[in-house]
């Protein structure tokens, strides 16, 4: 091969050196926590973390396999998203509704954002008592809950998110004469994206926080129900399933949210690099 046409020693790359490396990356993140838990079931073996206190991994494997055999965790499992997804879609037509007419108006942000704020500051946890009496002790109380942990993340994000408009990004669209219609959906809209679907994350997180106190009221069914009724006959192992539960749908749905930013947002630069 002559001198012209050899390829540079700089670009010649294995073909599977990308994957390797994303998988090796992938992979060091689990080395602390399977070192935590190998030293979390050598401890309970030796004695030193009473099983009665806290069942060792083993223990805790063996009753997820038992819950999960039965039909019994995807029965409470189905209730709880079932829940979630009542009570998060209404925080989502809410905090998106109120955050659209508080965001790009100033009479609404007048008449809405003030007393959201003061809402928003109430520990809505206390405010339970209330809506026991208000709705009962069904399942509307428990959805409520959800809905309101999960509506102010949403509004206060997406009425940032208008708000954080880029001023020259709207001068450029009065130059190029678009309507105040066009100038919400191609500029204002996309540019408050971004802060919304953050806010979607933290609804998400609110959401599963609220489940777990409401579905300790009066639930016959359901991820907290389950967990309750474990620590009336001192179950650690299941207690801790219902923990890793509550954990791994909060973190799946992390995840979708995740996925749908990376198509949402593809347009956007990130300084984030994949491997």
């Amino acid at each position: 091969m002559s001198a012209t046409t050899a390829t540079p020693a700089a670009l010649v790359v294995p073909a599977r050196a990308g994957p390797r490396r994303w998988s090796l990356g992938r992979a060091r993140r689990f080395v602390v926590p399977l070192l935590l838990v190998l030293a979390w079931q050598a401890a309970a073996q030796s004695g030193l973390i009473s099983t009665r206190l806290l069942a060792p991994p083993s223990a805790i494997l063996a009753a997820a396999w038992t819950l999960t055999a039965s039909g019994e965790l995807g029965h409470h499992l189905l209730v709880s998203l079932q829940r979630v997804g009542i009570g998060l879609a209404i925080a989502i037509v809410l905090g998106t509704g109120l955050g659209l007419l508080s965001g790009l108006s100033r009479r609404g942000e007048d008449a809405i954002d003030a007393t959201l704020q003061m809402l928003r500051a109430l520990p809505f946890l206390a405010l339970v008592p209330l809506l026991i009496l208000w709705l009962g002790i069904g399942e509307a109380t428990k959805i409520t809950l959800v809905a309101l942990g999960a509506t102010f993340p949403i509004y206060l994000t997406l009425f940032g998110g208008i708000r954080g408009t880029d001023p020259k990004l709207l001068e450029a669209g009065r130059v190029l004469g678009l309507s105040s219609a066009a100038r919400i959906r191609h500029i204002v809209l996309p540019s408050a994206l971004p802060q919304a679907l953050v806010g979607l994350r933290y609804a998400l997180g609110t959401a599963w926080l609220s489940l777990v106190v409401g579905e300790q009221i009066n639930a016959t069914a359901g991820i907290g129900f389950l967990v309750m009724d474990a620590r009336e006959f001192l179950r650690t192992d299941i207690i801790v399933v219902g923990l890793m539960v509550y954990a791994l749908l909060g973190l799946g749905a992390d995840q979708l949210v995740r996925v749908l930013e990376r198509h949402a947002l593809a347009w956007r630069p990130t300084l984030v690099r994949e491997d």
